[in-house]
C-alpha cells in the first residue's frame, strides 16, 4: 500500500503589495495580498467601496456576476472585482488555500497579461503551512455543458488534470491543444507566463464602449492581418492555448477548493468554465468534499459530504 500523506492548507508568510493598471479601466490599482487563517479561503476586500465601508467578496463560483470579457465577482452595481482569473490561476497553481486580497479598485491589475507578476510577488514572501488539512472537491461522475460549437466537461480522475483545445479561423492561432497534470512546477514552467491575446479589429470596437483602455503590447499579444504585432513575438509557439489553460485554472479555482478530476474543454472561455462549475455543483451526486486526498495513495479518501459550494507594475513586501 502506498504511503498516505496529509496535505496541509497554506497561506503566504507576509503581506505583499502589487501595483498595476486595469486592462479595461486603464486606471492604477493596488492589491494587498495578506495572510489568512486556515479555512478562510480566498476573499477579495474592496476597500472603502460603499459609503466608505469595505466590501468582502468570497472568490467562489456562486459570487460570479459576469463572464463576458473576463471573470467578475461581486455586485456589478456596487463593488465588483473583475479580471480575477490570472491572479486566481496563480493561487491555484501554487497551492495557496487562504488569502485576503485587499483591492482599491474594481479590477485586478493586468500586469503583463499573465500570472507571472503574481507568482513573483508571492515568491517574495513565500508560503507557510497551516494546522488544518486541505480539502478537495472530488468529481464523482461526468458533467458536461455545451455552448454553440464549444463544450466543457468535468470527469473523475485521480489528480488535477486539464485538457484544453482552441480552434480559431485565424491562421496565426488555428487549432491548438494542451494537457497537463497540474502541480506548482508545471504551472510555473509551462503556464504562468502565457499572456492574454486579442485581435486589433475587436479592440477597435471595444474602446468606444469604454473597455480595454489599459490594453497595450506590454500586457497582451495583439494580432492583426494574420501576424503577431508584439516585437518580441510569442513566448511559446502555442502561447494562445496555454493562456486559455491559465484562464481555465483561474476560473475553476472558484470551486473553493482544488478540484480532483479532469477538466476538458473545446472552444471554451470564461463563460464555459463557469457553466461547468455550476453544472457540477447543481448535481449533489456529481461531487463530494474530501479530506487529505493524494494521487499516490491507495488508502481510502475521507469523505466529508457536501458543503455549500464553496504594464509598469511593482510588488513590495509590507
Amino acid at each position: 500500500m502506498a504511503r498516505t500523506t496529509v496535505n496541509a492548507q497554506t497561506t503566504i508568510a507576509d503581506t505583499v503589495r502589487v501595483v498595476g493598471i486595469g486592462v479595461h479601466s486603464g486606471e492604477e490599482v493596488t492589491l494587498s495580498l495578506q495572510p489568512a487563517d486556515h479555512d478562510t479561503g480566498i476573499v477579495f476586500v474592496r476597500t472603502e467601496a460603499v459609503k466608505g465601508r469595505d466590501v468582502e467578496i468570497p472568490a467562489l463560483w456562486n459570487h460570479v456576476s459576469a463572464t463576458d470579457l473576463c471573470t467578475m465577482v461581486g455586485d456589478p452595481k456596487q463593488a465588483p472585482v473583475a479580471t480575477i482569473e490570472h491572479l486566481m490561476a496563480a493561487l491555484r497553481g501554487l497551492g495557496v488555500d487562504n488569502l485576503i486580497i485587499e483591492i482599491d479598485g474594481s479590477e485586478v491589475p493586468v500586469m503583463d497579461g499573465s500570472s507571472d507578476a503574481f507568482i513573483e510577488a508571492i515568491d517574495q514572501v513565500g508560503l507557510v503551512t497551516q494546522s488544518a488539512r486541505r480539502r478537495y472537491v472530488k468529481v464523482l461522475k461526468p458533467v458536461r455543458v455545451e455552448l454553440g460549437s464549444g463544450w466543457a466537461e468535468l470527469r473523475p480522475y485521480e489528480g488535477q488534470r486539464y485538457e484544453v483545445t482552441i480552434d480559431f479561423p485565424d491562421r496565426v492561432i488555428g487549432r491548438q491543444s494542451i494537457g497537463v497534470d497540474l502541480s506548482p512546477r508545471v504551472f510555473r514552467e509551462q503556464i504562468a507566463r502565457a499572456r492574454t491575446f486579442g485581435f486589433v479589429k475587436d479592440l477597435e470596437k471595444l474602446l468606444p464602449m469604454g473597455l480595454c483602455r489599459g490594453s497595450s503590447l506590454e500586457n497582451s499579444v495583439a494580432i492583426k492581418d494574420d501576424r503577431v504585432l508584439n516585437p518580441e513575438g510569442l513566448r511559446w509557439a502555442d502561447e494562445f492555448v496555454r493562456h486559455k489553460l491559465l484562464d481555465a485554472i483561474g476560473d475553476l479555482a472558484l470551486s473553493g477548493a482544488p478540484l480532483l478530476g479532469l477538466y476538458r474543454s473545446y472552444r471554451g472561455g470564461h463563460r464555459m468554465n463557469h457553466l461547468a462549475l455550476k453544472a457540477l455543483f447543481a448535481d449533489p451526486t456529481a461531487w463530494a468534499l474530501v479530506d487529505s486526498a493524494t494521487r499516490s495513495t491507495t488508502a481510502p479518501t475521507a469523505e466529508l459530504g457536501h458543503a455549500s459550494a464553496p504594464t509598469a507594475w511593482a510588488a513590495e513586501v509590507a
